[in-house]
């Protein structure tokens, strides 16, 4: 089992695929998800995107300075929101920025963090890497190395990396477990270049999943075959 992780979260999460904002079943079910891993003790990291409050297409006509500003700022909104839900539900949580001045949330702070961690608190980060042209893939593979976190956990709405895409062809295949060497010369998309160059140097496991799967979360933390694993070279 990992004792610590990194999760990657789009914002649909707490809409739903296509929905946009914080609809109650979606809510629930990550309630749940999330609940059953710091019931196993685990000392869980949590990167949100914006994705329920704001997509790329909406914000085309902006420069991309602009517009992943206005993405990050989406992202500070679901740390807070992420953060009470967890707090008002019996859950031990604290939302870390460092691109904010707001007392919403705590500094970014290496020896901070270790407190939080220690005493069982689940650590959402928000604002992204803080400057623009990266994304949410990006911010999570920095905060998964800065934490030291045992895996990265990018959690998507397909069970896996395949070897070729599934919605167009009936015979793709799952791949269950392959190294960044083998996924980069087989040319597989599972993260943002800059993200997985970033874990593949620094040897940072990542598990791609299913999050809309019950306990798919849970499942790959303790070492069940779950989604795609993706091991240092």
């Amino acid at each position: 089992m990992y004792k610590r992780v990194l999760l990657k979260l789009s914002g649909e999460v707490f809409s739903g695929e296509g929905n946009k904002g914080f609809v109650k079943d979606r809510i629930d079910y990550l309630l749940g998800e999330l609940k059953s891993v710091v019931e196993h003790g685990v000392e869980m990291g949590i990167v949100i995107g914006a994705g329920n409050l704001f997509r790329g297409a909406e914000l085309s006509a902006l420069r991309a300075k602009a517009a992943d500003q206005i993405g990050m700022l989406g992202t500070l909104i679901n740390a807070i929101y992420l953060k009470e839900i967890l707090v008002n539900n019996g859950i031990k949580a604290v939302a870390i920025s460092s691109s904010v001045n707001s007392p919403s949330f705590e500094p970014h702070k290496y020896d901070l963090i270790e407190r939080y961690f220690a005493t069982n608190h689940v650590v959402i980060f928000g604002g992204g890497t803080t400057l623009p042209y990266f994304t949410t893939d990006t911010a999570a593979a920095i905060r998964a190395i800065e934490i030291d976190a045992d895996v990265l956990i990018k959690a998507t709405k397909v069970d896996g990396v395949y070897n070729r895409d599934p919605k167009l062809y009936t015979d793709a295949n799952r791949i269950g477990k392959i190294t960044f060497k083998e996924a980069i010369e087989k040319g597989l998309k599972i993260m943002d270049k800059e993200a997985f160059s970033l874990c593949q140097r620094y040897k940072k496991p990542v598990i791609v999943i299913n999050f809309f799967v019950p306990n798919s979360l849970l499942s790959a933390i303790i070492g069940e075959k779950t989604g795609t694993l993706v091991l240092p070279d």
